[in-house]
């Protein structure tokens, strides 16, 4: 196991009847800051931005169901349907002590951190998302059949029968290539390449973490044949707005989701601020976490945290 700094502590909250692995740095008085992680990630994924973030926040990190140490409902899809989700966040924050928190979300975890934003606004004081993706201009881009569908194309295959076999053969050969997908993966050597290996391989591990590609009801259009309006999800664009002060976060190098992901951003947010950090990709928390942090110190700032 990665050795924590000194101010960071592993500790367990029950979810859902099941023990859940969460990562705390306890400022007393001071307000949450509460981390999300992605695919195929955990809590210790944010360990250096944790440590990195300005001394006058709290930090909380907790592996979200079928990750890590968790609840895991899978074969149970509707466990993984986005209520629930966002109801394990706010029951973190009930265990830690605190009426609200900062959202902070990556990837899948980003997912939920609007989730937070659109059902559970009295939890949450401000967002920030990290190369994740509102729904409803991400629909647009998967359906559109053009540069985003073609990035995508992973996601079918990761809904199909069996992957978890294929993704696990040859120490987890095929899901580190999937992780890498073209991007910087300097960072996945030695003792944190152990841990997502060791991560990987717990009972029914990629089982629960592929169950959230599975519950998505967003459909990715072949190349070249986008998907006709009238057959795509309707999103309610005023039930999705988001209300509270927002930062998206971009590493601009990101393969995986693209800028049209996020276009028309801005029409469903009353206060949103775009930061694209350069010469970093989607794995832009692992590569520059120093940075990634500052300026998530410096949007709270300036909203009052």
């Amino acid at each position: 196991m990665i050795p924590l700094p000194p101010s960071i502590i592993e500790t367990r909250v029950t979810l859902n009847g099941s023990p859940t692995r969460v990562l705390r740095r306890d400022v007393p008085g001071a307000p949450l800051v509460l981390f999300l992680h992605g695919f195929p990630e955990h809590s210790y994924a944010w360990v250096p931005v944790m440590q990195a973030m300005p001394p006058g926040l709290s930090c909380l990190a907790f592996d979200q169901r079928g990750f890590g140490v968790s609840h895991n409902p899978e074969p149970d899809l509707s466990g993984f349907a986005l209520r629930p989700l966002v109801d394990d966040v706010a029951d973190v924050i009930e265990a830690s002590g605190h009426s609200h928190a900062h959202i902070v979300g990556h990837d899948w975890g980003a997912a939920v951190a609007y989730g937070m934003g659109f059902m559970r606004p009295d939890l949450t004081r401000t967002l920030t998302v990290m190369n994740g993706v509102h729904p409803i201009p991400f629909l647009r881009a998967l359906a559109a059949g053009g540069a985003q569908s073609r990035a995508s194309q992973y996601i079918p295959w990761l809904r199909s029968e069996g992957v978890e076999d294929i993704l696990r053969a040859n120490e987890f050969a095929k899901l580190r290539a999937l992780f890498a997908a073209h991007m910087d993966m300097s960072w996945l050597t030695g003792a944190v390449a152990e841990l997502y290996l060791r991560e990987w391989a717990r009972p029914r591990a990629l089982e629960g973490m592929l169950s959230w590609y599975r519950a998505s009801p967003l459909p990715v259009a072949k190349p070249g044949e986008p998907i006709p309006n009238a057959e795509l999800p309707q999103l309610d664009a005023e039930a999705l707005r988001i209300r509270m002060p927002h930062l998206l976060l971009w590493g601009e190098n990101d393969t995986a989701l693209l800028p049209e992901a996020h276009e028309g951003l801005g029409d469903l947010c009353e206060d949103l601020r775009i930061d694209v950090l350069p010469g970093v990709d989607h794995w832009l928390h692992h590569q520059a976490p120093d940075t990634v942090a500052e300026r998530i110190g410096r949007f709270l700032a300036a909203a009052g945290s």
